[in-house]
């Protein structure tokens, strides 16, 4: 399989991004997700267009049009008419985003290169970037050749661990940490924790963990359980730093919008008890 042909789809490229990873990096994110966590904050990222042509009548600029190949309807977006309203993500009544190209590990690579002298590297996220390990080999295998460093932002639910040709061309992972029992993670996402801890696990084994996070829910999930759970995971790697995430009622669906946001001092204790597991580096943001 030439997997330098192999396609992704691609929902944004943000040009410099401080907060993904080590320095400045170009951050990639793709569409679909594998999880439905109550909180996403780009919740149009989940699910994949089912060209129903809803969001085709309301663009006011033409950058969406229906269009068909191999008796198959889609929606095809012209990203050079899009002036970025996101009128279209409000009319999806499937929660996705129709702003999506099919995108070789080449194509974005042209794409990113202008960047590549003012960055450190690139992090691919989503959705669920590991749903695409195949292109993400490609990509990450451009982008070593340019000298840049290569992370991964990931829920941890596709095994990591195994994947050869993947981490051979891998610096960091950056893995979430849900919720700190099976039956909170099931209720927060639809899925349990146990690939996330194992990969946790393996990538500190392999020095390949930049980061464990946490977004921090009061009266969701027993936050203190992910806590310990998460700091007992990385409190022998000093060198893996654990970001505690609050809570914000930005970006997410209607009906989580009335979650309560943590204060300073339940995130400063959360601090506190990762800082008394071993973990030597905690970033409350």
């Amino acid at each position: 399989m030439d997997k330098i042909k192999i396609t992704a789809p691609v929902n944004k490229i943000i040009s410099f991004s401080a907060v993904d990873g080590f320095g400045n990096r170009t951050a990639v994110f793709l569409q679909g997700c594998n999880q439905n966590c109550w909180y996403c904050h780009n919740p149009e990222t989940i699910r994949h267009c089912r060209a129903c042509g809803a969001c085709v009548e309301v663009c006011p600029t033409g950058a969406l049009r229906m269009a068909e190949e191999g008796g198959e309807r889609y929606v095809a977006y012209d990203i050079a008419k899009c002036c970025n309203c996101d009128t279209c993500i409000k009319t999806c009544k499937e929660n996705a985003s129709p702003k999506i190209r099919n995108m070789t590990a080449g194509e974005v690579m042209e794409e990113i290169r202008p960047y590549l002298p003012f960055i450190d590297g690139i992090t691919t996220s989503g959705g669920e970037c590991t749903m695409h390990l195949d292109f993400l080999t490609a990509l990450y295998g451009l982008v070593k050749k340019e000298g840049k460093t290569t992370y991964a932002d990931t829920n941890g639910q596709i095994p990591l661990w195994d994947k050869e040709d993947f981490l051979s061309v891998t610096d960091k992972t950056m893995i979430d940490l849900k919720a700190g029992t099976k039956e909170d993670h099931i209720k927060l996402t639809g899925m349990g924790p146990e690939n996330p801890v194992e990969n946790i696990k393996r990538m500190a084994e392999l020095g390949k963990l930049y980061e464990i996070r946490t977004v921090v829910v009061p009266g969701v999930v027993d936050n203190r359980r992910t806590v310990e759970l998460g700091s007992s995971l990385i409190a022998a790697y000093p060198e893996v730093r654990y970001r505690l995430i609050k809570y914000r009622p930005y970006g997410v669906r209607q009906e989580y919008l009335n979650m309560r946001e943590p204060s300073d001092q339940e995130m400063e204790e959360l601090g506190e008890l990762a800082k008394g597991i071993g973990v030597r580096e905690i970033i409350i943001t």
